[in-house]
C-alpha cells in the first residue's frame, strides 16, 4: 500500500463532525482537500506550508478580480483560484490531524488568512464595480455599498462564529450529532465553495451584480439568525 493511499485512509477516518457543514463543504471540498492533504504529506510539506499555498491562490484570485477585465475568462480563473486556495484551506487542518495535531501558530495563521482572504475578495468586489460601472450597471454610487455590506457580514459571522466556539463549552469526546441534511441543504448560500461559484458569472455583467446581490442578502439574514442563536447559546453559560 502506497504512502498516499495510507494517508487517505487514516485522514478518512479522522474527519470533523459534519455537523453544521453545508453540502458543498462536506461532500466536495472536504474529499478534495483529503486528496492535498495526503499529497502534502507525501512530500514532507507541514500544515503551514499548505496554508500558504491556499493563501497564495485565492490571493492570486483577488487580485485578478479586482484588476483584470471582467470577462467570463477572467471569472473562470478568479473562480479556479478561489475553489483551489478552498481546497487547500480544508487540507491544512486534515493534514495537522495526519501529523498527530496541529499547533496554536498553525492555528492562529490558518484563522489570519481566512479573514484577510474574506476582507480582500469583497474589496476586490467593491473596485470592479467601480472600474467598470457600465459593465456591471453599477453607475449608481448605492451599488457599491453591496460588497461593503457583504463584507461586513461575511467578516461578523466569521469573528462571531470563531468566538462562540471559543467561549462554548466543548463538548465531550465522541458527542457526536448526527449532521443534519435539511440544515446542509439551508448553509448553502453562505458556503464559500458556493461563493466562489459566483465569479463564474463575471462576465455576465448584471448577471454576476444581481448573483452576488442575492448571496450579499442571505449572508445577512443568517447573521441575523447566527447572532441570535449564539447569543442564546453563550446566555446560558456561566464563568
Amino acid at each position: 500500500m502506497s504512502s498516499t493511499t495510507s494517508a487517505l485512509i487514516r485522514l478518512k477516518s479522522a474527519q470533523k463532525s459534519a455537523k453544521g457543514v453545508s453540502l458543498y463543504s462536506r461532500f466536495v471540498n472536504r474529499p478534495a482537500g483529503r486528496y492535498l492533504a495526503a499529497g502534502a504529506y507525501r512530500l514532507g510539506l507541514t500544515p503551514n506550508h499548505v496554508t500558504m499555498i491556499s493563501a497564495a491562490f485565492s490571493f492570486a484570485a483577488v487580485v485578478v478580480a479586482a484588476l483584470a477585465a471582467p470577462t467570463w475568462a477572467a471569472g473562470f480563473v478568479v473562480w479556479l483560484g478561489l475553489a483551489v486556495g478552498f481546497a487547500f484551506d480544508s487540507a491544512d487542518g486534515q493534514l495537522a490531524r495526519l501529523r498527530g495535531g496541529g499547533s496554536a501558530v498553525g492555528e492562529w495563521l490558518d484563522h489570519v488568512v481566512d479573514c484577510a482572504k474574506i476582507t480582500a475578495l469583497h474589496t476586490a468586489v467593491l473596485i470592479s464595480f467601480y472600474r467598470h460601472p457600465a459593465h456591471f450597471g453599477t453607475t449608481a454610487d448605492g451599488w457599491l455599498l453591496v460588497p461593503l455590506g457583504f463584507q461586513l457580514a461575511a467578516v461578523v459571522t466569521f469573528f462571531g462564529g470563531l468566538l462562540t466556539e471559543q467561549l462554548k463549552p466543548k463538548a465531550a469526546p465522541g458527542d457526536r450529532a448526527a449532521p443534519s441534511t435539511a440544515r446542509a441543504m439551508a448553509l448553502l448560500p453562505v458556503d464559500h465553495g458556493v461563493f466562489c461559484l459566483v465569479f463564474l458569472l463575471l462576465g455576465g455583467g448584471g448577471t454576476f451584480r444581481w448573483a452576488y446581490t442575492v448571496l450579499a442578502v442571505a449572508a445577512a439574514l443568517f447573521l441575523v439568525a447566527f447572532l441570535t442563536k449564539w447569543f442564546r447559546e453563550l446566555s446560558a453559560v456561566r464563568r
